[in-house]
């Protein structure tokens, strides 16, 4: 491939696919009675819920408010310990600081780069509170054996599957076994609310909890109050946050639902090309499934190992940008950020997740994605490391 080949456009890693019929779903909230706490929050809560084989909902206004949630209802506070993965974005730890409790760090698997339940085991003390299991890239952490973990140290389990919606792990879609599940409707995931989170849980107790929670820790249900001094009256029954998502945001929530199924089968297609077109190059390492995993692939993470090629990570990056191929590298290791550095946590934490980062870079992958676009990736790759 000649330089002169380049994009005329930069190629995002991800992007939103929206369609008439999202659109037509938003102009109907408009022109309707209810443009925020109505009742298309509810249905699209009961859709998810129902997809993902939960009991309840609870939409929130993005991800990390969902997560910040889940750290509420599970109880966290000053002094709990919680464990996770230092290979993630800054809100699967942000939201136990937000608790006042503490972060620790289990390094993850080398092969499937979702955290190790035998690190876990090996991070628990008596101050662990919960563990807080990241689906990397879209495949399932081993819910079975985090979830016997949990159940072993009175644990409360949370998944971050931000990553992972339609994904399966033994059979069971993601969302049906943990405690709690939290799921993230940003423009690059699978499907997009433009900013938007949700729980769904199985336990009552915590989506009462999670309710109020999201909406100034207040309550009108009359089997809730304390007192009731007449129709109008409401409590605050602990410090809640205004974390509501909106009824138009919803509303695109429910009409890109409908095509979830569809766009994960685009992004299992997309990867088949890329594993088919970079089988065998030598130094790449293409991700790795584990055997009772079904990824909904929201990343497609390549590993280029140094001792191959003459070009470091950053100059293969700086390469495919050149040439307006919109590659990203998903993470670097949370505790060395440098606000986590001022709280302690140093380096060589966990090695195995120190290592995958100094080598990894994202492809782009999403459902609008064209053959052309595919093999521009393709291609440019292949010039870039002959």
């Amino acid at each position: 491939m000649e330089w002169t080949d380049k994009r005329s456009t930069m190629l995002p890693y991800g992007q939103q696919w929206l369609d008439e019929a999202d659109i037509e779903a938003v102009v109907q909230v408009l022109r309707g009675d209810f443009i925020t706490q109505g009742p298309a929050i509810q249905a699209f809560e009961q859709k998810v819920a129902a997809y993902s084989g939960a009991k309840y909902g609870v939409a929130f206004t993005n991800g990390t408010a969902a997560l910040h949630g889940a750290c509420f209802a599970a109880g966290i506070g000053q002094g709990d310990e919680v464990i996770t993965t230092p290979l993630t974005f800054l809100a699967s730890s942000n939201c136990v600081l937000y608790q006042g409790g503490t972060p620790v760090f289990a390094d993850i698997d080398p092969e499937t780069y979702n955290i190790d339940p035998s690190e876990i085991e090996a991070k628990l003390t008596p101050r662990t509170k919960a563990v807080i299991a990241v689906d990397f890239s879209g495949q399932p952490a081993e819910m079975d054996r985090i979830m016997e973990i949990g159940r072993r140290h009175r644990l409360v389990v949370i998944e971050d599957a931000a990553h992972s919606i339609g994904a399966e792990y033994q059979g069971r879609k993601v969302g049906s076994w943990a405690d709690m599940t939290m799921f993230s409707f940003h423009p690059v995931k699978h499907v997009t609310t433009a900013e938007g989170g949700m729980i769904v849980t199985d336990n009552e107790a915590f989506y009462k909890k999670l309710l109020q929670f999201r909406s100034h820790g207040m309550t009108r249900d009359p089997q809730e109050l304390t007192r009731n001094e007449g129709p109008w009256y409401y409590e605050m029954q602990s410090l809640g946050y205004n974390y509501r998502m909106t009824d138009m945001q919803a509303a695109l929530g429910i009409s890109q639902m409908d095509k979830l199924d569809l766009f994960v089968e685009r992004r299992r297609a997309i990867v088949e090309t890329y594993n088919r077109e970079l089988a065998g190059i030598p130094g790449i390492v293409l991700p790795k499934q584990h055997p009772d995993a079904r990824s909904s692939w929201h990343l497609y993470v390549v590993r280029f190992l140094p001792e191959y090629f003459n070009a470091s990570r950053k100059e293969i990056f700086e390469a495919f940008r050149e040439m307006n191929i919109g590659v990203n590298v998903h993470y670097m290791p949370v505790y060395l950020q440098p606000y986590y550095e001022q709280l302690g946590y140093v380096r060589e934490l966990c090695p195995n997740a120190e290592a995958y980062y100094e080598t990894a870079i994202t492809l782009p992958l999403f459902p609008k994605m064209q053959e052309t676009d595919i093999y521009d990736v393709l291609r440019t790759l292949k010039h870039i490391l002959a």
